[in-house]
């Protein structure tokens, strides 16, 4: 039987715009993803947000079925837009009272509230501004952060900056498969380092406001294709682009240097002031790490795919190495088309162990989309979802039993919902929801993870 240690915290993890709907209420304002959504061609079957799975209306009953599942913590982001329509000025009083309510709600559960303050949903004021290419948006995702943070503050003593920034730069404005849909490889980088900038100016007001803070990463493994120089350095490449260009300057101050020259034909740097890295690197309480799969790659452009990660779109999100190709193993794939290497999740939390000062981490996301539906007798079962997060989670205590500073794993997600460009085609939750009727069904993993949870289950 395998054990997680004591205190380990176990959750689950959800996105404000996959699964709010109510997308005109209350005074929220547009978000990029509400308008690449409805842009033909961006999402496939022309799907939107607007009403998601309503946890807008329904998250009294969504606290309950959490609290029924035994989860100990909920990560959830905050839409910027409901609570400051323009990215800027004053917050609006009932988009901050949704959160407020939604937050009492979770602790009269004895759910502990872990909330993100951006995953990838821009107020579109902010991209006509320019978007995050442009250095005034991290300032004023600093002021939206300390803003939110003095209102809920009192409550919520946890909060992550950006969820995976590498999205939000390199599919956003670089491949142009997520929001905003741009294409444009130097704008893409100069996103990356402000949405950086932003966390670490965000970062300052929430610490010195007394909570806890960290940011969450998405790491891969990255696997060159083969011992062949080609290869090797294909690795390189991407792992500096996937992993590094983040990890280096959020905790050690300072941008790969092999990643600025891989990158010299894209971007001088000149973005980057004095003394932006050492806001970037204000001290961590935790690192979220997000982890799905592995990357292998090749140098051989005739091989592979280009990794976008999305639906469709022909820009690159690997600025600079647009000739690196992804490939799939024999390994079994999700929905997704993504290989399940549960492995892969020990070695990178070992690296960021190994490599890194040390810093409390959590696996902030982990999970599977596969073709879910209900039988005959109204029941989801999902045996691959469960073999996937034994799998994950065994992977967790390895790295653990080796040393890491693991300390909690939030399983993605509690609820099938909008994925992104992929619209309601594909199904990552613990949770079944019927989208006509918007009814809520629990998987069969859903029930092992709350066996797991409450000790009765052998991992």
């Amino acid at each position: 039987m395998l054990e997680l240690p004591t205190g380990f915290l176990f959750g689950a993890a959800t996105a404000a715009y996959q699964i709010e709907g109510a997308a005109g209420t209350d005074g929220r304002g547009p978000s990029i993803w509400d308008t690449f959504s409805h842009e033909p061609g961006r999402v496939l079957g022309g799907e939107t947000g607007d009403v998601a799975v309503e946890h807008y209306h329904r998250f009294r009953e969504d606290v309950a079925l959490m609290a029924e599942l035994g989860l100990q913590a909920y990560r959830f982001s905050i839409s910027w837009s409901r609570v400051q329509p323009d990215g800027r000025g004053p917050l609006n009083q009932a988009g901050v009272d949704f959160y407020s309510r939604l937050v009492d709600e979770l602790l009269a559960a004895g759910i502990e509230p872990w909330p993100t303050l951006y995953h990838w949903d821009l107020p579109q004021p902010l991209e006509d501004a320019g978007g995050w290419p442009e250095r005034a948006t991290a300032e004023r995702f600093a002021d939206y952060a300390g803003a939110i943070t003095s209102v809920l503050g009192d409550r919520v003593g946890q909060w992550t900056t950006l969820n995976e920034p590498w999205c939000s730069a390199f599919l956003g404005y670089g491949s142009g498969v997520h929001a905003p849909g741009r294409q444009d490889p130097a704008a893409a980088v100069r996103a990356g380092h402000h949405l950086m900038l932003g966390h670490g100016m965000a970062a300052n007001l929430i610490r010195s406001a007394g909570h806890k803070v960290g940011v969450t990463i998405n790491l891969y493994d990255v696997v060159p294709a083969s011992e062949r120089e080609i290869d090797l350095e294909a690795a390189r490449r991407i792992d500096g682009l996937q992993n590094r260009f983040f990890l280096d300057p959020v905790l050690l101050g300072s941008y790969p240097e092999d990643v600025i020259a891989d990158l010299a034909d894209v971007t001088d740097f000149s973005h980057v002031r004095e003394g932006d890295l050492a806001v970037i690197s204000t001290p961590l309480d935790i690192l979220g790490v997000n982890y799905y799969t592995r990357h292998v790659v090749t140098g051989d452009p005739a091989n592979g795919d280009d990794g976008h990660g999305g639906a469709g779109g022909e820009g690159s999100p690997w600025p600079g190495s647009e000739h690196v190709g992804f490939l799939k193993g024999e390994l079994p794939l999700t929905a997704m088309g993504w290989e399940i290497h549960a492995d892969g999740l020990t070695r990178v939390l070992e690296r960021v162990a190994r490599e890194y000062p040390s810093v409390p981490l959590y696996v902030t996301e982990n999970g599977a989309a596969f073709p879910d539906e209900p039988d005959a007798d109204g029941l989801v079962r999902d045996p691959d979802r469960i073999g996937y997060l034994d799998g994950h989670l065994r992977a967790c205590r390895s790295a653990i039993d080796a040393g890491v500073p693991l300390k909690g794993y939030f399983c993605w997600s509690l609820f099938d919902n909008f994925e992104w460009s992929w619209g309601y085609s594909r199904r990552f939750g613990l949770v079944y929801v019927d989208y006509e009727t918007q009814t809520r069904t629990p998987k069969s993993s859903a029930y092992w993870y709350s066996d797991l949870i409450r000790g009765r289950v052998a991992v």
